[in-house]
């Protein structure tokens, strides 16, 4: 709130005071033609126009890390065993015969053939056909203008900072690919082999599509020039031009894919522990994950048209179209208990908002 409060003030203050005042504060009286200072309420729809962009995904798996297996079954390596390279049918008939639920770490007679992974895809990738987008939301909004003359005024925008759902698009895969390098007896016997999954993180669509929500705090002022006379014209278009200030807060994420970003820290912490076989089962580490949402203020330019009707000279209607190009970059990031950051997905949320107000106003 103190963000806000000090933007208002930034911008408002000098506008206002950028005339000497005289004594007494004649500056801010008029002839009666028109009213100094005008304060109008009613009804705010933000309609955002902006696209999902895709999330962009680092880890701290990095390309060429070699972790050792550990434990893994036969199963689990059969399913990211690349297919083609097995001309012989040597690695697919040995861990066939092995049977499906082998402990790789603890064959009868082998003993550990787990071996180790030299693990690539997984240091950083850019998911297509993911992102997010904002929802339209409603909200009380006034307004505030202060009269340099009858057409040229200076207006603050604001409205009640609603709760805006922020809408998934798309699933996020880890473009997993390795080299396993088994151990033991079978190592120079199956030698080195390749493997690859697009393993699944999270699906960004999960309860109803709504995979977050945040406040959003939107004041906004400007310059503000109407059209017609005061006392003449009822009817008065006018035009505005200045700069919006977007802050978010309160920003709660899908539990589902909060949970789902967890088990992808626990699969993370697992390679750096020499578990890589335990990352592709989705064992749990012996760290506990938090995840963290954050979305970065932005200052954007905002254009205005609408056009206020006097019932007296006092009493007014009025409506409004305004277009915002904003945007805000969105990221999340999974540490483990000690801090550390094991994964960070970001991307660009543009919301680019038309603005519809329409309210009564009074002038004084």
């Amino acid at each position: 709130m103190k963000k806000i409060f000090t933007f208002t003030c930034a911008i408002s203050v000098p506008l206002l005071f950028s005339q000497s005042a005289v004594a007494e504060f004649d500056y801010f009286k008029t002839d009666g033609s028109f009213k100094r200072f005008s304060v109008s309420a009613g009804w705010l729809h933000a309609s955002p126009q902006g696209k999902a962009n895709p999330m962009q995904t680092t880890t701290a798996a990095k390309n060429g890390v070699v972790a050792d297996n550990g434990s893994v079954k036969v199963e689990t390596v059969r399913e990211v065993l690349v297919k083609d390279q097995d001309r012989f049918g040597l690695i697919d008939g040995t861990l066939g015969a092995l049977g499906a639920e082998t402990d790789l770490s603890k064959v009868p007679v082998l003993g550990d053939v787990s071996g180790t992974t030299e693990i690539n895809g997984l240091e950083s990738w850019t998911s297509a056909g993911t992102g997010l987008e904002a929802d339209d939301v409603d909200t009380f909004g006034f307004l505030f203008n202060y009269y340099l003359s009858d057409n040229w005024s200076i207006e603050v925008k604001a409205g009640i900072p609603p709760k805006v759902d922020i809408l998934g698009q798309g699933q996020v895969f880890a473009p997993l690919t390795g080299k396993v390098s088994p151990s033991g007896a079978a190592g120079p016997l199956l030698g080195d082999f390749d493997i690859s999954k697009d393993i699944p993180i999270t699906d960004l669509t999960q309860g109803d599509g709504v995979s977050s929500s945040a406040r959003a705090w939107l004041p906004a002022a400007g310059v503000q020039y109407q059209f017609g006379k005061s006392g003449v014209n009822k009817f008065r278009p006018y035009v505005g031009a200045g700069v919006m200030y977007a802050y978010f807060n309160d920003i709660e994420l899908n539990n589902g894919i909060r949970e789902d970003l967890e088990m992808a820290g626990h699969q993370i912490q697992n390679i750096k522990d020499d578990k890589a076989g335990a990352a592709l089962e989705n064992v749990k580490s012996n760290q506990e994950m938090s995840v963290d949402v954050e979305a970065d203020s932005a200052f954007a330019p905002i254009v205005t048209l609408g056009a206020t009707y006097d019932f007296n000279d006092r009493w007014f209607g009025v409506g409004s179209v305004s277009y915002a190009k904003l945007d805000s970059d969105t990221t999340i990031t999974v540490e483990n208990d000690m801090g550390e950051e094991l994964i960070q997905a970001k991307t660009n949320l543009d919301i680019d908002p038309y603005i519809t107000f329409l309210g009564v106003g009074y002038r004084f």
